[in-house]
């Protein structure tokens, strides 16, 4: 599409291609459960309906990729309700007048059914692949606004695909913008606070200009991506990709760099990446990988130190082969792969899960990156979600709590002794958890239960105990985060008719609510970026 602003060619599509652009945003195509195998007109209904935005091969165009993979998470009831009615506020129209149920159900087989042969994204699809908004680049290096740019928040709305950005002193929406498909992983801030980095699902990675409210830059870094990290200077982001297996490295203006393939150093092995996450006091990123037993480490420091691979005794006594430490790959070999990670406060550790035994039995791993070897391993119940785990004071220690995606738990560990303190009893499974420096109290949701979902549990954190629940009854409530100097909290009442809820932090009780549509996160700038006790990297 080459230097076009992404709102200008949104608004310019003709209106037989909205359709189909509307056609993943709201996907649909819910198949019978009889259905079982594809239909031989699908391919035909395919090309008809869908081909022209979304690309021959289904990787994507205009519209995003309809790949099992970029589908894992779609919900087939709604995804009906909307392809035959439509949805409100978006370029999506109804289709029942135009296909028929069994059509649907046709397309439906054939978009979950795999790409044969498999599907590739190499660096010149990358490249080909960025869109520049001209001029972004020359705006004034202050903000449009008036309100504190670092109690800004940054509010991923599911339902509709737009960002909002709310003012954290008056709790007003200062501008909402249509997002790419399934954005996922949480936006990343460079430390100004004036840009955020965005990655979606299908692989897009969108720079956007918060001071002067613009996209700046976009390139597709695969056709399945987990999440991007920012480099501490904010030269460098880096994407980490289910599909293709690899990590692909950009500089600030989303022009390629490199790409690693994620294999193993013979590479006779390749795997997955599960997440990437900047180090900063490390100035690396740390990568975990899905399928391989390593962990990496690759550092943007120019002076850094060089990389010894294979047999080593003594990692610090220079043996082996040495090669470049600058943007090069340090492996440190795990016994099995890890799941989920955190930092300890140093980032000299990184605290992982492996997948869980066959008993049901899940170990945490702690690995030391200096040292590149596990030096510690205690048993966890359920399957903790370390990712959105924090850490605060605690007894003349610091500790960990971490929700759990299996239990209706949260897990306190000592991170001196890396033993379980105590395990505090939810309403149900959860995901995020967060707190503040200035507050007492830390919040966790149980939105992964289907009776505790509607709660969010409060504690104390100097007595680990539970000292309220929130509620909206019948309702999901998920993902706090608190302002800039913790004296509110905003959670997310996730419907399509949902809201973001203001509470005050030492009364527990709601202040304001802002209708929003299936507000799945929301980023404050300062905590992201000051690296609160109360957020997760």
């Amino acid at each position: 599409m080459g230097a076009v602003a992404v709102g200008a060619w949104r608004r310019s599509l003709k209106p037989s291609l909205r359709l189909c652009a509307g056609f993943f945003l709201s996907l649909v195509l819910c198949a019978s459960a009889e259905a079982t195998e594809v239909d031989t007109a699908a391919p035909a209904l395919f090309a008809q309906h869908c081909a022209s935005c979304h690309g021959e091969k289904r990787l994507g165009g205009m519209g995003p990729a309809l790949l099992p993979q970029s589908l894992e998470r779609l919900r087939k009831p709604e995804a009906t309700s909307v392809i035959s009615n439509g949805r409100a506020a978006t370029q999506m129209a109804g289709f029942s007048k135009l296909l028929k149920a069994d059509e649907i159900a046709q397309l439906v087989q054939w978009i979950y059914s795999p790409v044969s042969p498999a599907p590739s994204w190499t660096e010149a699809d990358i490249r080909a692949s960025r869109i520049e908004t001209p001029g972004a680049a020359a705006l004034p290096a202050k903000p449009l606004w008036s309100a504190d740019p670092m109690n800004l928040f940054v509010v991923v709305e599911g339902g509709s695909h737009h960002v909002s950005l709310v003012d954290g002193e008056r709790f007003e929406v200062m501008h909402r913008f249509p997002s790419r498909f399934a954005l996922h992983g949480g936006p990343k801030f460079t430390l100004d606070g004036r840009f955020v980095y965005f990655g979606s699902r299908d692989g897009w990675i969108t720079k956007y200009d918060l001071w002067n409210l613009t996209v700046v830059a976009e390139v597709r870094a695969g056709i399945n991506m987990r999440n991007v990290a920012v480099s501490a200077d904010g030269r460098w982001i880096m994407a980490a990709n289910y599909l293709p297996n690899n990590l692909a490295l950009f500089d600030a203006d989303l022009k390629l760099v490199r790409s690693y393939a994620a294999a193993t150093h013979d590479g006779k092995l390749t795997s997955r990446v599960s997440a990437v996450y900047d180090a900063t006091p490390r100035n690396s990123f740390v990568v975990a990988l899905k399928d391989i037993s390593e962990l990496w480490e690759i550092s943007y420091d120019r002076a850094a130190a060089p990389i010894y691979d294979g047999l080593v005794h003594d990692y610090k006594m220079g043996e082996a082969i040495a090669t470049p430490g600058f943007l090069g790959v340090r492996r440190t070999p795990l016994e099995e792969p890890l799941d989920d990670f955190f930092f300890d406060q140093s980032y000299r550790h990184v605290i992982g899960t492996t997948r869980p035994k066959a008993d049901g039995s899940t170990q945490a791993q702690v690995v030391n990156l200096d040292a590149r070897r596990r030096v510690a391993s205690f048993p966890l119940s359920g399957m903790p979600h370390l990712g959105s785990g924090i850490t605060f004071a605690w007894n003349g220690t610091t500790v960990l709590a971490s929700p759990n995606l299996k239990d209706g738990a949260v897990t306190v560990v000592d991170m001196k002794n890396w033993q379980v303190v105590k395990s505090i009893a939810t309403p149900g499974p959860g995901f995020f958890m967060r707190s503040h420096e200035n507050s007492r109290y830390a919040w966790v949701d149980s939105m992964m239960s289907p009776t505790g979902r509607d709660s969010l549990t409060v504690i104390d954190k100097a007595t680990l105990e539970v000292v309220a629940q929130v509620r909206e009854p019948g309702r999901t409530l998920s993902h706090i985060e608190f302002t800039k100097d913790g004296r509110y909290a905003l959670a997310s009442l996730g419907e399509m008719d949902g809201a973001l809820i203001v509470y005050d932090t030492q009364t527990f009780k709601e202040v304001k609510r802002l209708p929003m549509s299936k507000p799945i996160g929301k980023y404050n700038v300062w905590n992201k970026i000051s690296r609160s006790e109360g957020t997760s990297h």
